[in-house]
């Protein structure tokens, strides 16, 4: 059997799994051994072949391999910035390229993985809104993001790091796309993240960040069970409905009802609210006091994040004395208002600033050539 007509057996549920085995003849009664033994080479062990899962028969797993894969997507580029985040290009096939980052911090660190390639939502802030979609990310490419960053932090088993420390203690579903407009493949992908008997991150320990899908928030809370973050980024619907288009469907009265329906929400599961810094658009007193009389009755952490610019951006950052005014009203009204450090800023890794580096590489290449014919007195 030709290797790409092979399926993955990465991403599928565990029921999915069973399923998958009972095709191949496994029995009832046997499937379910067989799927967690399959369940923990993949996601405790980390294996990247067949012949590694020696828990296994020999013929059982000659009779994978043909049927099955396990393949790694392909990392076209990895990138390290001065101050330690790391960047992965990921290719998952011709013109499917997405872009993971890894943020580490003092006592943590960060997964910052992508849910589609490109972004239907338009911000007018955020680098991967101007790259179209392409199409949602599958379960196994969500979850492979989190093998191929686990892979080059070297987390599995023996790997080869001196310590026995779990670098990746965090994932975000922050990096590109919608995730609420790919529901099913991130609720199964983020099953098999939080799930304890494999890569075991704490649902605690799992932010969803939406621009405001009003409809899926509660099934989000209700399926997914993870920490809630809102890109709110505006206090006044007419602000928003420019920086974040989707709000001229689902305004700020509507998604903030829906985050105070969130299911389990409590003080000790407060919603994020983020919020970027942009100056003389949403940055004023006033705007930091509407945005607190906004979040009454609704535990929540607002994070103010100075804007990082990307080529072509039509704002500027707000300037830091700014932020921290705006930051001491939030603050005073009593909601932690942490400002975030900008992470990754040199590779273009930072919050708002992902998108597949073959569309940077395209656009580069249109705005030369444009360039050289306005040189050459051609018509563009």
């Amino acid at each position: 059997m030709n290797v790409a007509a092979k399926k993955t057996l990465i991403g599928l549920t565990r029921e999915g799994l069973k399923r998958e085995l009972a095709g191949i003849g496994v029995e009832a009664r046997q499937s379910g051994m067989r799927a967690s033994q399959l369940w923990n080479a993949l996601y405790v062990q980390g294996a990247t072949s067949f012949d590694r899962m020696t828990t296994l028969a020999k013929p059982f797993r000659n009779e994978l391999s043909k049927q099955f894969a396990l393949d790694r997507p392909e990392v076209v580029a990895a990138q390290t910035s001065s101050d330690g985040t790391r960047k992965w290009l990921i290719r998952f096939g011709p013109g499917i390229e997405i872009e993971t980052v890894f943020i580490p911090e003092e006592g943590r660190g960060t997964l910052c993985v992508s849910s589609q390639v490109g972004c239907t939502l338009n911000c007018r802030f955020c680098h991967t809104g101007t790259q179209k979609l392409v199409r949602n990310l599958t379960s196994a490419e969500i979850v492979s993001q989190i093998l191929v960053a686990r892979d080059h932090l070297k987390e599995w088993p023996g790997a080869g790091r001196n310590s026995s420390t779990r670098q990746i203690t965090n994932v975000v579903m922050m990096g590109m796309g919608e995730p609420l407009y790919n529901f099913d493949n991130v609720r199964d992908a983020l099953g098999i993240v939080s799930d304890g008997e494999g890569l075991s991150v704490s649902k605690r320990r799992i932010t969803l960040s939406t621009a405001g899908v009003v409809p899926m928030i509660p099934r989000a809370g209700e399926e997914i069970g993870s920490m809630l973050a809102i890109s709110l980024h505006a206090a006044r619907d007419e602000i928003r409905d420019v920086l974040v288009p989707l709000n001229k469907k689902y305004p700020i009265k509507e998604l903030l009802q829906a985050c105070r329906d969130y299911p389990g929400l409590s003080n000790a599961r407060r919603i994020t609210f983020e919020y970027v810094m942009l100056k003389g658009i949403n940055d004023s007193a006033a705007d930091a006091k509407q945005l607190v009389r906004l979040m009454g009755g609704i535990p929540a952490k607002i994070n103010l994040i100075p804007f990082n610019p990307w080529p072509g951006a039509p704002y500027e950052c707000s300037d830091w004395e700014q932020i921290e005014i705006f930051g001491e009203i939030v603050n005073r009204a009593g909601y932690a208002s942490p400002i975030r450090t900008p992470r990754g800023r040199d590779i273009m890794a930072a919050c708002g600033q992902l998108k597949s580096e073959s569309v940077k590489q395209r656009a580069s290449a249109k705005l030369a050539e444009l360039r050289s014919r306005e040189l050459a007195g051609m018509p563009s």
